[in-house]
């Protein structure tokens, strides 16, 4: 099955969309790391490490060139969004998972945007899908080893199963027919609320746990 999908939606849509993705990954992963006393360095390549991993990874998968390498404006949000969102910790006593409003804010942008840019290199739509949900927790997998923490993807509440969810609600839309646009946002909204969903009422796949 081959996904229709309007060329002209990606400049106006996608890239927007990956802007905001990238800093909001950027500012969620400071705000992690804060915890961390790391210096303002170590809190820059960790924004990086977070904001553009996922994106990197589906480009290299992808063989298209590398999207921030093609347009340092994404390198430019990304430190914009690290540096104010470092300055704001710095003044301003936040609560410790703050940073999980705009991780899941970054998860459903970047899955989205992720699928689309699959779609739009001629991709079957399974491939596709997958490169959404790797656009999307990459850069978080990234962020949690360089804070020497436990990936939240690996053992935490619903998340690549909510970007997985989310990259196959778009396809499906997209199938249907519906505008591109709709089919983003409905798509993104539905990855976002179960995000949140899954961190209020503690959702999670089953654990392996080894029978003696």
């Amino acid at each position: 099955m081959q996904i229709p999908t309007p060329p002209v939606n990606i400049p106006l849509l996608g890239y927007w969309l990956g802007i905001a993705a990238v800093a909001a990954c950027a500012a969620a992963a400071v705000l992690e790391v804060g915890r961390k006393r790391f210096d303002a360095f170590g809190v820059v390549v960790v924004a990086f490490a977070a904001a553009l991993g996922g994106g990197t990874t589906r480009d290299l998968l992808l063989g298209r060139q590398v999207f921030w390498i093609a347009d340092p404006t994404y390198l430019i949000a990304a430190a914009l969004a690290g540096i104010a969102a470092f300055g704001l910790a710095r003044r301003m006593r936040l609560p410790l998972d703050l940073f999980l409003i705009p991780d899941a804010i970054g998860l459903a942008l970047f899955t989205i945007v992720g699928t689309k840019v699959a779609l739009n290199e001629g991709t079957h739509w399974t491939v596709a899908g997958l490169m959404g949900v790797i656009t999307g927790v990459v850069g978080g997998i990234l962020r949690d080893v360089l804070a020497n923490e436990e990936p939240v993807v690996f053992h935490g509440e619903l998340y690549a199963t909510a970007a997985g969810a989310g990259a196959l609600t778009l396809l499906g839309l997209l199938a249907l027919d519906i505008d591109p646009r709709w089919a983003a946002f409905w798509a993104g909204s539905l990855i976002f609320a179960v995000r949140l969903a899954a961190i209020r009422w503690h959702l999670r796949l089953p654990e392996f746990q080894s029978l003696r």
